[in-house]
């Protein structure tokens, strides 16, 4: 973002005024595109809440190669460009698994971009029961951003990362989980809430 603001003064200074006003406005874009706000969730600790902002674009069965780890339900949540784009973890929990995978560039919303795009994979071990995410790159996406390694100890709404454009999250849950969102629903990451687990902790 320093250098459309270097690139604006110097327009302005070499008298281009209307190309300083152009990177004005792309740096505008920039500081609202890596906007942080501050999120925080009253909601019971049983309850998951959503990894990103945006829209749900499905809710289903995880992928064969998740309901491995103990996972059997899916969220898909879809991040447009005017979204916060940062990442929150989705319930307090351990790391297990954490990896990241190169791969293409299809549009975030095409079910295709769940296999084969750019995505970052997160396994948590709750006191609920397993609870995994992916980032997924979308065409806009130039880098999926994930700030956790095995071993850390996440708080539910901690900041995991990022993802730079317009992408896909995916959240997965055990099937004792109930979902709490449907396709349509808006998400706020790290406030609202996708699923509860209304049993309490597992022994």
């Amino acid at each position: 973002m320093a250098w459309t603001a270097l690139a604006a003064l110097g327009s302005f200074l070499f008298g281009y005024p209307w190309l300083s006003a152009v990177f004005l406005v792309l740096m505008l874009g920039f500081a609202a595109f890596f906007r942080h706000p501050e999120r925080h969730s009253a909601s019971p600790p049983e309850v998951v809440v959503s990894p990103a902002d945006g829209r749900v674009v499905a809710v289903g069965e995880c992928p064969e190669w998740v309901k491995s780890k103990g996972l059997a339900q899916s969220v898909a949540i879809f991040m447009s460009p005017a979204n916060v784009h940062v990442n929150r973890a989705p319930a307090a929990g351990n790391v297990v698994e954490a990896y990241w995978r190169k791969g293409k560039k299809w549009p975030a919303y095409r079910p295709k971009a769940s296999e084969l795009n750019e995505h970052a994979f997160v396994l948590l071990q709750t006191a609920f029961g397993p609870v995994a995410y992916r980032q997924i790159a979308g065409a806009l996406a130039r880098r999926v951003v994930c700030e956790v390694t095995p071993g850390m100890q996440l708080e539910r709404g901690q900041p995991v990362g990022i993802i730079k454009f317009s992408s896909r999250v995916e959240l997965y849950l055990p099937a004792h989980a109930r979902i709490l969102v449907k396709v349509g629903d808006r998400t706020r990451a790290g406030e609202t809430p996708v699923a509860s687990f209304g049993e309490g902790p597992q022994a």
